[in-house]
């Protein structure tokens, strides 16, 4: 057999070295290839099947007084809502909690610090999920099936470990981002605008969300559109 030429071995040396450098490179520039499996934007769920449902999820970790306004105004309107509660809020507000449950509202979780659940690992998600679903179990007597990770943060680890215990990861359709913009008719328009049956619609609890309230559920209303939990949306209940 011919040997190959000093200069031979180099050029395939090379191109060896180049094709390992573009792997490597590829990996560092395009993380998320590397590290999300297939279907995991499909197990987060967004919005939902409902026909006629449109759902007002409100993220809790502040705003007690404001939680005890919008009950009052989901009475009225005979509307139902969905609460994801940190836990580390319902520790402190566990009667507020029972009221939200004890009106027929649904109840998920929210972790329990409010951390970014990219950072935490499987082991870390577990534990930061597990210890606010176990706290909500307690204080409403309801099971909690639904997860949404604090400011829409999430990976793999994060819906896994969801997953491991019995939740779906929830995040949202339409945003108000009512936590930054602090006007009561920006709110509404946000929550308003192009609706459709199956929305996920995200608010927390905030003065003139509270007072926009009232507009959206009208609105809702005279367009023939009811006020479901996230559960009945997506059919689980």
């Amino acid at each position: 057999m011919k040997k190959l030429s000093s200069r031979a071995v180099a050029a395939v040396t090379n191109g060896v070295l180049a094709l390992v450098l573009i792997v490597v490179g590829c990996v560092c520039f395009f993380p998320s290839a590397a590290h999300v499996s297939s279907g995991l934007e499909e197990r987060v769920l967004r919005r939902g099947t409902s026909s006629d449902g449109v759902s007002l999820m409100f993220n809790v970790y502040w705003g007690t007084e404001e939680v005890d306004g919008i009950l009052s105004v989901l009475e009225e309107y005979e509307a139902q809502a969905t609460f994801f509660i940190g836990g580390s809020w319902a520790d402190d507000n566990a009667d507020c909690v029972r009221r939200i449950a004890a009106a027929g509202h649904e109840i998920g979780s929210h972790g329990y610090f409010h951390r970014d659940h990219t950072t935490l690992g499987y082991e870390g998600n577990v534990d930061e999920i597990a210890h606010s679903v176990q706290f909500l179990s307690l204080v409403t007597g309801k099971p909690v099936t639904l997860f949404a990770p604090p400011s829409g943060a999430y990976d793999e680890d994060t819906v896994n470990a969801a997953q491991s215990l019995g939740l779906k990861t929830i995040l949202w359709s339409k945003d108000t981002v009512d936590w930054r913009d602090k006007d009561e008719d920006t709110c509404y328009l946000r929550a308003t605008k192009d609706v459709s049956a199956g929305e996920f619609v995200l608010m927390h609890p905030m003065p003139h969300t509270l007072a926009a309230l009232p507009r959206i559920l009208e609105f809702y209303r005279e367009q023939g559109l009811r006020a479901v939990t996230v559960g009945e949306n997506l059919g689980l209940a």
